[in-house]
């Protein structure tokens, strides 16, 4: 293990058991809100230790956690609970059964997957975070850039997201660990982490760009190696065979990645369009909640819904536009301008990052970045840092997920939704604190020499100074650069704890 990932496993390791330990202080000291959220009846008795695993943890439980934790329990009773897809509640009960089974007798299934929510967002943020520092370091080959924006992650914005019971903390391990997979080119490998991640939220099903993109900058890399090293027909047949195999894996790829979302539907379909439950093998007062709330549920005796008579008949489509009313402009309401403002940061931050990358390489942009990959202006090496050209592809995924959020999704979650999913805002972020900083003595431009300070004791290496800790207690005399980036994570941070653990409205 490395100095810098010790590092950031050390503060990454403490931003998580302060987060626990703030939601429930904060739970406790703040009243619930009355939220017309999902909150299904307690229908297992109680046992001994119950009530201080619900006093310690159950501001973990709120929002679209409760959504999760209900399906880990019940499965898939309510229609609308299929918005939420099953890795995670297939994570949470697999602990509650095998690691936390001792405890059986003094916590019940709830109990047990509150436990797990807490240790297994514990261990999957910490995963993720090694994860983001390997992508980072590979991607932008900047050891300091890679460090600070790594730190970043752990002071994310959407810090309560990647501890309560969400899929956010599963997800980003998935993918940033697939994506630094496909970077080293373990193609396979890379597919079944990103096929993974798509069984843990939908929007897995955007990472086939990099399928698509990545390989074929290594295809174009082998023709133009081809062309100058054989001749004749061995070079024809050498064309064919880059094409044919760049075809079959982006093909065999996406079928890969795409196949537990499309698995996940056809269960969907099968639950409700041709139903084998009836209403008398439902607890009754889930029964009762479902006919209060209009919550259908499958029955084999009655009539399937509209949606299954539709040519494509995809639940998930037909909750997000029935349930949550998603849809292209829909959120663009005047008494939506207060969660607008709340996506703002991370909007900003996302257009900061399209536009300076475009800035600094327009003709690689034009270029879909295919023809420039291994020089850059004149120079050997491409420059290593933000602008580096394999970064491209990422600006790309940050700004498809950035317009889809802000035109087609409740911006609000447009924050947890990008945090979890890209890296660029961390790397924007961090790229834009070591440019304008002046008490990290940072360059204009990217070189491998400038290392984080390194203490030295008794001759020994040491772990380096984390750049976080060491600008907050002179924030004041901060850049206004540093002073927004690190205000925007820090409050964000700490908001999204006392808010959302009160099931008051957040991000």
């Amino acid at each position: 293990m490395t100095m810098d990932v010790r590092a950031v496993l050390e503060f990454a390791t403490v931003t998580r058991g302060l987060s626990l330990f703030l939601q429930a202080v904060l739970n406790a000291a703040i009243p619930d809100h009355d939220a017309d959220a999902f909150k299904p009846p307690r229908t297992e008795e109680p046992l001994y230790l119950d009530s201080a695993v619900e006093w310690l943890l159950g501001g973990l439980s709120h929002w679209d956690a409760e959504h999760f934790l209900f399906i880990a329990e019940r499965g898939y009773l309510y229609e609308h609970n299929f918005a939420f897809f099953p890795l995670f509640p297939v994570v949470l009960r697999g602990m509650a059964e095998t690691l936390l089974w001792p405890l059986s007798s003094w916590l019940s299934v709830r109990g047990r997957l509150l436990v797990a929510v807490a240790l297994g967002n514990t261990a999957l943020f910490l995963l993720s975070v090694v994860a983001l520092h390997a992508l980072s370091r590979s991607v932008l080959q900047d050891r300091r850039l890679a460090l600070l924006s790594s730190l970043l992650y752990c002071v994310t914005p959407a810090n309560v997201f990647m501890t309560a019971g969400y899929s956010e903390s599963l997800f980003a391990a998935l993918t940033f660990g697939g994506l630094f997979l496909l970077e080293k080119g373990f193609t396979f490998r890379a597919c079944l982490a990103l096929s993974i991640a798509t069984a843990a939220r939908s929007n897995g099903l955007v990472n086939i760009g990099f399928l698509l993109y990545l390989p074929s900058l290594h295809a174009i890399s082998q023709i133009r190696v081809y062309r100058t090293t054989t001749k004749g027909h061995n070079k024809v047949f050498h064309y064919i065979w880059a094409i044919i195999r760049l075809l079959l894996t982006s093909l065999l790829g996406t079928a890969i990645i795409a196949l537990p979302f499309c698995a996940f539907q056809y269960y969907g379909y099968r639950t409700f369009c041709t139903p084998s439950v009836s209403l008398e093998r439902i607890h009754p007062e889930l029964l009762s909640l479902g006919e209060r709330k209009g919550y259908r549920v499958p029955d084999e005796n009655g009539p399937p819904p509209l949606w299954c008579m539709r040519p494509l008949p995809l639940l998930y489509s037909h909750i997000q536009d029935v349930y949550w009313d998603v849809g292209f402009l829909r959120y663009f309401e005047l008494r939506q301008i207060p969660n607008f403002i709340l996506a703002l940061p991370m909007a900003t931050l996302g257009v900061m990052a399209a536009y300076a990358y475009f800035q600094a390489n327009p003709e690689l942009c034009l270029r879909l970045g295919l023809w420039e990959t291994g020089v850059h202006k004149g120079h050997d090496k491409p420059i290593p840092g933000f602008f580096n050209p394999r970064v491209f592809v990422y600006i790309v995924h940050s700004t498809v997920l950035l317009v889809f959020g802000t035109l087609c999704m409740h911006v609000q979650v447009l924050t947890r939704f990008m945090a979890s999913s890209s890296p660029v805002p961390f790397w924007i972020s961090a790229h834009l604190i070591l440019l304008n900083e002046p008490l990290l003595h940072r360059r204009k431009t990217s070189t491998p020499n400038i290392q984080l300070q390194t203490h030295f004791r008794n001759g020994c290496k040491h772990t380096p100074q984390n750049p976080i800790i060491a600008l907050l207690p002179h924030f004041t005399t901060c850049s206004p650069t540093t002073q927004s980036i690190l205000g925007y994570f820090l409050s964000y941070w700490v908001l999204g704890l006392a808010l959302h653990c009160n099931f008051l409205p957040w991000t």
